[in-house]
């Protein structure tokens, strides 16, 4: 028999294997089967029938495949990792091995959900591979690390040859070529990374002549994400981008080339209406970056004469 410190003790490894609830920016809205928190309701009554019958077995029926021929929504995949670069203080860009020449099978801009494990504490978050769509024996994915996120802990602990989990795709959004006259992609930070798949699967396509309005936010030019792949974009001639940082303040310490691109400060109401006013057909906008960001990009498109039809929140 357990004394009450033992109870205790049990008590509390069980609360620890409890699976966490996704948080509301998991679920992509867009009616997924299984959505982040079927899956979330489906191993809570495993948690609890484990529980109530003091077996942890139970917890590890969910199936894990090490070598994924398929993507799913409902099953975590182990994927190995290949290459893990160091693109910032904070900002990691990470390979993953796919077997073979095999593909991801995600639609641009469609993104997974990662599972991580700190202190016993079992974590999922969403990300969206930057790699193209049709990139073959690999997927990459832009990651920024905080200092107090415990998926950050599990991701700076990574190195090449480890393996980690995924599972998806997830995502409401699905470019289609052609569907619109010009895309204004507004991204701040990591932000920037359900772009990436959609920009490059339009300049791979020579059917496709959407224009493109690319406005990256960020704090500082050397904190810009992937800027030789963002230089090699705007080569194309339905290709624009443009800079916004926030704690910059002279041209003369920038580059050229970056000079007319490049505003200081935030992407304000005046500054996204200019924008809008100078796209050279009629644009559907796409917005991702923090949940402040997203909500005040909304409401100045509104300002700007888009209807909620024309803008889509990733």
């Amino acid at each position: 028999m357990m004394d009450q410190g033992e109870e205790g003790d049990e008590e509390e490894a069980w609360l620890q294997l409890r699976p966490v609830e996704p948080l509301p920016s998991q679920c992509c809205g867009s009616g997924c089967s299984p959505c982040v928190f079927d899956i979330y309701q489906r191993d809570l009554a495993r948690w609890e029938a484990a529980r109530a019958s003091k077996d942890r077995s139970l917890l590890s029926m969910e199936e894990t495949q090490s070598c994924p021929s398929k993507l799913s929504p409902e099953t975590f995949l182990a994927f190995l990792i290949s290459a893990v670069d160091r693109l910032t203080e904070d900002t990691y860009l990470v390979r993953f091995a796919l077997p073979g020449n095999s593909q991801l099978g995600l639609r641009p801009g469609q993104h997974l959900i990662l599972r991580g494990t700190v202190d016993d504490l079992e974590i999922q978050r969403a990300y969206t591979p930057i790699s193209p769509a049709n990139a073959e024996g690999y997927f990459e994915v832009l990651i920024k690390c905080y200092q107090t996120g415990l998926m950050s802990r599990y991701v700076k602990s990574w190195k090449a040859g480890d393996t980690a989990f995924w599972r998806g795709p997830f995502g409401g959004f699905f470019y289609k070529p052609n569907q619109y006259g010009e895309l204004l992609m507004l991204a701040a930070g990591t932000g920037l990374a359900p772009m990436v798949p959609i920009l490059q699967s339009i300049t791979d396509n020579a059917e496709d002549e959407t224009f493109i309005t690319l406005v990256g936010c960020f704090k500082t030019f050397e904190g810009i994400y992937l800027k030789t792949f963002l230089q090699e974009q705007a080569r194309f001639w339905n290709v624009r981008t443009f800079f916004v940082l926030s704690q910059e303040n002279s041209l003369e310490q920038l580059p050229w080339s970056y000079r007319d691109r490049t505003r200081f400060g935030r992407l304000d109401r005046d500054l996204l209406e200019e924008l809008v006013g100078s796209c050279r057909r009629k644009p559907f906008a796409l917005v991702c970056g923090s949940a402040e960001f997203t909500k005040d990009m909304a409401g100045y498109l509104l300002h700007a004469g888009l209807a909620e039809d024309s803008y889509f929140l990733f």
